[in-house]
Parts: structure tokens; sequence; C-alpha cells
């Protein structure tokens, strides 16, 4: 079988925030893809502006270098678990992996969850020792973990055998050893071109190309991304889509497009090992294939991980509803989460008992709010529910999913951090003394047992400390978890907050709103630090009277409001209530808004 030695195809995988973007644009700086007068932001692969404000990688994206005659394909990977399904659809479509890893922190728990990923494909990994730069970088450490962690999952001995890169992605160079000289990227190069197996592939045989994923061109319509499997393309031929049903639609390939630095190319055509984009089909989903209509020949569709997490969508009916947004109703919402299934393989969207609402399950809480988030931004209204596990049960056992939690600390906050996650059916593993008077906890902990946790995270540890968690295995339920131990502080009828009105709730706990904010009744707008919710009057203002106050009615001064964001707000939630998204506002709000309505819910039925 013929094989293509001018072509490299590698997925570049690591833990959010260990520099696989800024890699990406050194690569593309410095091997000469880019003109000397191309202008290139900093991170360009981070193009969706979630991802710049963010600074994480959420979608999957492709771009491509050309290095002394080598056209290496270059796929840049989400760290962070939640969009795991964006990292396996796309291992299909590479040889190797270039597996990135932070000098000073050494594997991290998303590490292990996309180099577990490559290890089962089979794929031969490079790993890439990053930020050798920082002071208490300790690359030799971090290689050796990286050994340890290849053992841990069973890697086979071609894949223990693996090289080692030393690089500063934010200084532009890269090194065999840490003491050689430091000049440019050329050592990892090299490496890659090396070490990178040349795609596998009948280029002579019958055309047959996986989805792996989508995009959509406002010129172009839909295009379907993926790499040719076999045999070769040319603009205008006529294809066959072959569908999960077992449909075949036939299409013709209208644009062929490959990618060169920060943009698409017209090609004419392209053999097995391209990843190119198709243009044509309008009605296509992830792991479906293109083949020649003489040979339709199927490939497996690619397997995904499942949901973990779930959430109730519906369209907004608060008092405030269609004040903000541009789409309200339940066909806007069940139109739009329809579209996005079609790109995001991880989501699943079921219809419930009402029409108008929509049960949405993913991989976790950051990856159901990165949707919300980006509906909202598109001009949508809509509720959202507390999120709830998604339970499985197995010879009448019940399993809820659990994560592995590392967790980095000051030393003087660890005992509040043990004590929070050990209420949470936390379970320790292993405590490691770090550097500078910090410690790092690696626990399991019930995906339930996180919801929630984050807030009170940052303020057991004054912002100083970071959690990471990703998905480890479905277990036997272990046990009731306790909720939310305060109550919340409830507005009892319409009207705008005034400084008076407000001034007198804040003792009872921190509000979320300050002076001048339109409320409406049932509306949440702050905590109750007693266990029981309360109705307050945020609208009240001082009575007039002819008479003046010693002291010349002193200005009341009000406590900065608590700011909730999205993701704070559906990690705040209980059962009994909802979050409501416009484009211009978040707020939480009771299910039921009336409390004469809440009371009658309360009470027994009498017989």
């Amino acid at each position: 079988m013929p094989v293509r030695h001018d072509i490299r195809n590698i997925a570049i995988v690591a833990h959010v925030d260990h520099g696989k973007t800024t890699l990406v644009d050194r690569l593309l700086q410095q091997s000469g893809t880019l003109r000397a007068n191309q202008r290139m932001e900093e991170r360009a692969m981070d193009s969706n502006e979630l991802e710049r404000e963010r600074g994480i990688t959420i979608l999957a994206k492709n771009t491509a270098i050309v290095w002394k005659g080598t056209h290496i394909n270059i796929v840049d990977t989400p760290g962070h678990a939640d969009f795991g399904g964006e990292v396996e659809r796309v291992l299909g479509m590479v040889d190797s992996v270039l597996l990135l890893v932070d000098a000073c922190e050494g594997p991290m728990p998303q590490t292990r969850f996309v180099l577990r990923k490559s290890l089962e494909r089979g794929l031969r990994p490079i790993v890439v020792v990053n930020k050798i730069d920082r002071p208490g970088a300790r690359p030799h450490e971090a290689v050796d973990e990286v050994f340890d962690l290849f053992l841990e999952l069973r890697a086979n001995d071609e894949q223990l055998d693996f090289p080692v890169v030393y690089a500063s992605a934010k200084d532009g160079y890269a090194v065999l050893d840490p003491d050689e000289p430091r000049k440019d990227m050329t050592p990892l190069l090299q490496t890659l071109v090396a070490r990178v197996p040349p795609p596998a592939g009948d280029v002579e045989g019958p055309f047959q190309f996986q989805v792996a994923t989508l995009d959509y061109d406002r010129y172009l319509g839909r295009l379907v991304i993926g790499r040719i499997q076999r045999g070769r393309v040319r603009l205008n031929d006529a294809l066959v889509l072959l569908r999960h049903s077992g449909e075949a639609v036939p299409f013709k390939a209208l644009r062929l497009l490959g990618s060169i630095g920060l943009s698409r190319v017209d090609l004419e055509e392209a053999s097995a090992g391209d990843i190119v984009s198709l243009a044509g089909l309008e009605d296509v989903n992830v792991g479906e294939t293109i083949c020649d209509p003489s040979r339709p020949e199927p490939l497996p569709a690619t397997a995904i991980d499942e949901p973990t997490l779930s959430m109730l969508f519906m369209p907004n009916n608060s008092p405030f509803a269609g004040r903000e947004g541009k789409w309200v109703t339940s066909r806007n919402l069940r139109e739009r989460l329809a579209r996005e299934i079609l790109s995001n393989v991880s989501l699943r969207v079921e219809e419930t008992g009402s029409p108008d609402v929509f049960k949405v399950s993913g991989r976790g809480v950051l990856h159901l709010s990165i949707l919300i988030e980006t509906m909202r931004r598109e001009g949508y209204e809509l509720q959202v529910s507390r999120p709830e596990v998604i339970t499985k049960t197995e010879n009448g056992v019940v399993l809820e999913p659990v994560e592995e939690v590392v967790v980095e600390v000051p030393e003087e906050s660890s005992g509040a951090v043990i004590e929070k996650l050990n209420a949470r059916r936390g379970r320790m593993m292993n405590l490691e003394k770090e550097a500078e008077g910090r410690v790092r906890l690696f626990y399991e902990v019930p995906s339930r047992g996180l919801i929630g946790l984050r807030t009170e995270f940052l303020t057991d540890t004054r912002g100083e400390g970071v959690i990471y968690s990703v998905f480890k295995a479905y277990e036997p339920w272990k046990g009731d978890i306790a909720q939310r131990t305060y109550g919340v502080q409830i507005c009892d009828r319409q009207g705008e907050t005034v400084i008076y009105g407000l001034y007198g709730l804040q003792e009872r706990g921190p509000l979320f709103i300050g002076a001048g904010v339109p409320v409406y009744a049932g509306q949440v707008v702050g905590i109750h630090t007693k266990g029981s919710d309360l109705n307050v009057n945020p609208t009240r203002t001082k009575k007039l009277t002819n008479m003046r106050a010693s002291g010349s009615d002193e200005a009341l001064r009000l406590t900065t409001p608590r700011e909730m964001t999205l993701e704070n707000a559906i990690e705040f939630v209980a059962e009994d209530e909802l979050v409501e998204v416009t484009p211009k506002s978040v707020r939480l709000r009771k299910k039921v808004l009336t409390e004469s309505e809440r009371k009658r819910a309360r009470t027994p039925a009498s017989n």
C-alpha cells in the first residue's frame, strides 16, 4: 500500500493552560508558513469569542504548516474534560499526538484523560515538557511522572519509548536537553517529521472519508471536516453520504478546501492522509461516512463517552420575559438545540412530559454553561434548572459518576478544603506538599458532590486555590450529600430596588443585586445566612416626614453585591429554583413565584 511521505498528521493534547495554543502560535511563526508581514493575534487558534475570554480551548480546530517540504496538519484540542467529545472524534484524524506537560505541575487530571484516549487508539505520543523557563520548573521529574502515568494506563512497549522535547512556547524555543543552547523550535519540528509516521491509506483505492467535525461558512453553507482514509477526491466528484440509519444520500463535492496557516485554501484534488473540508451537504452528522458511490462502505462510528450531568431547559416565563431577548418561544429553543446536537456530539437532548421543557445532558457544568452562554449571546431567553447527575442501574445496584479531583491550595486553607470534600463523600487518595507553602490534594468525589463546590472553594482559599476534575468511572451510590445549608432572600413584589430597602437586608446575608435594579415577586435577591428562606421587600422606601433626623440623615452605604455569573448561578440554585438567562441578565428565581402558592405546595394535602 503506498505511503505519503510528504505529510504528517498530529494532534496536540494537554491539560488546561499548559500552553497548547501558544505552542501552535510559535510553530506557525517559525515554520515559515506565515508571510513575514502577516499579522497574527496571540493565541490565534482560539478564534471563538468565549475561548478568548476564558483562555481555554473549547472547539477542536485544525491548521497546517509546511516545513522543509513536509505538510504538517496540526489539530488543537480542548484540554478540559467537559469537551472530551471534541478530543475523541479528532483523534481518528491523526497518526500521533503531541502530549504537552507543564514542567512545574507535571501530568494533571485532563492529561490522564486525553492520554488514555490516545493510547487506546494505539497512537505513539511525543512528550513536550513546556514552560521550562518558569521558576520552580522540574523538567526531569515531570518526565518521570509522565512515564509512571504511561505505565499506569498500560501503554505498550512502543508507546513507552516516547521521545521527549523540552520547550518554552512563550519564548519560542525547544531543545532535546534542558542544558542545550536555546534558539528556536527546530528541534521540535525535526522530531515531528522523524517520529510521526506518515499516514497509511491506499491512495489509488475508492474514496472513503469520515466526518470528524462540522463547521459553517456564510457563503458555502455547511462544511464537513475530516481525514481522507482511502482514495482521492476531485472538485465536483459525485459522492455518497452513508447515514447512521443506513440511508445513502448522493451529492456532489461543490468545494474542496485544505488548511495552511490561519486560512482555508481551495483545492482541486486531495488524497488519502489529507485533512480537508467538503461543501455540498447541508444535512449531515458527525461520524457518518462519505465515499465513492461504486463502493459504499461505512466506517465504524467513533465511540463517544456518555454524558454524566443533565439540566432542564425551558422558555423564560418570568414577568420580565421577552424584554431583552430575540428568540423566546419553545419552538425557537427546540430548533436551536436540534442544531447544536448536529455538531456537539457529547450533548444529548430529550423531550419530556411537557412540550416546553427539554432535558439536556452533557459532560459537566462547564460543558452545559458554555452552551447556555453561547445561546444568550445569540439572543435567546431561557430558564434552566439545577444540574442533576445521570445514574445507571446494573444488577440492581444504583451507580453514579465519580470524578478524580486534584486541588492545589495554600497550606493554611487545606483544612477547610479537606473538611468540605469529606462532607461531600470525597475520599482522599494522596496529599503532597509543594513549594512555597502550597499543598496538592488528590481526591475521588461523586460528581454531584462537586456541584456548588467551586464558589465555596474560592471563598475558603481566598481565591488562591485551583481545582481540576475529570470523570473516572461509574461507582455504587455513595449516600446522601448535604445540600445548601443556608436559605435565600426572596423579593415579595415587583418594582425597582432602592438603597434604603437593601440596606436593612444586607445584614441578613450577601445580596446579589444593587440599587436601581428592576425585580419581580419570586426573584432571589440574596442569601439568608439562616437555613430558611425569607420574603423581603428590597423596593421599600423611607417614609417622608417634616422632621429631620439628628445627624442629617447620614448616607446609607451598601456593601458590594456578590456577582452572580452564569456558572455560579447554575451551581448555586436549589431544586425549587431556576436560573433565568437573557442576553443582558442572569437572574435567580423560585419555580413558583408567589409565596401563597409556595406555602400551598409545602403543606401536605389533608384527607
